[in-house]
C-alpha cells in the first residue's frame, strides 16, 4: 500500500457499524482490499439452512483493529459511512491506536492458543492475579505477564493484555513458567 510522506504504518482501532448479520463487515471489506487486520473471534453456534454448525464471528461485534496509515485509511473511512476511527477522550480528533509491540504480542498470544479466554478490564479481579513470571520457552518466550490463580495445579495460564481494551488468558507449559523475584524481597531479605 501507498504511505504518505514520512507515514508510519499504525494499528488503528476503528469501528463497524454495521449489523451483526451483514454479508460483508467492514473487517472482510478491508481485508478484500489487501489491508491487514485483526479482530479477536470467538467460536458460536449458529443454524444455517436448518443445519446447527460452529463459526467463529467477532468477539465484539463493532470492533477491529487496522494496519495501515491515515493516509490510505482515511480516504476508506470517508467512502463507507458505517466505518469509524475510535477516537481518544481529551483530544480533539485523535484517532485511538495500539503500538505495533503490543498488537504483535497481543496476536502472537491469541493464534498461539486453542482456546484464549477474553476479559474486559473490569472483569479481571485481584483474587484471579497469582506471581509475576517470566516465560523463558515456547511462542510466549521472552513474555513478562501474571501467572493466573488456578484451582488446577497443572494448566498454567497467563493474562497477556491489549491495554485499555481487553486482554486474553492463555495455557503455557509449567516448564516454561520462571517465577520472577520481587525486587522488595531482594533488599529485605523477606
Amino acid at each position: 500500500m501507498f504511505q504518505g510522506k514520512g507515514e508510519k504504518m499504525r494499528w488503528y482501532v476503528m469501528r463497524d457499524l454495521k449489523r451483526v448479520n451483514a454479508k460483508l463487515p467492514a473487517y472482510k471489506l478491508l481485508r478484500e482490499m489487501g489491508m491487514e487486520i485483526f479482530i479477536p473471534m470467538k467460536w458460536r453456534l449458529a443454524t444455517h439452512e436448518g443445519v446447527c454448525i460452529r463459526e467463529k464471528v467477532p468477539l465484539i461485534q463493532d470492533l477491529l483493529f487496522v494496519h495501515a496509515t491515515r493516509f490510505n485509511l482515511d480516504p476508506i473511512v470517508e467512502k463507507i459511512p458505517t466505518l469509524q476511527y475510535r477516537w481518544l477522550r481529551n483530544a480533539y480528533r485523535e484517532p485511538m491506536t495500539v503500538s505495533d509491540m503490543e498488537m504483535e504480542r497481543f496476536i502472537l498470544a491469541v493464534k498461539a492458543s486453542e482456546s484464549p479466554q477474553y476479559y474486559l478490564p473490569e472483569e479481571l479481579t485481584p483474587a484471579m492475579y497469582g506471581r509475576k513470571v517470566q516465560v523463558v520457552g515456547g511462542p510466549f518466550k521472552g513474555y513478562e505477564c501474571w501467572l493466573l490463580a488456578s484451582e488446577d495445579p497443572q494448566v498454567k495460564r497467563i493474562r497477556i493484555d491489549l491495554r485499555g481494551f481487553f486482554a486474553v488468558i492463555v495455557e503455557v507449559a509449567s516448564e516454561y513458567i520462571q517465577f520472577i523475584e520481587n525486587k522488595c524481597d531482594l533488599k529485605t531479605g523477606n
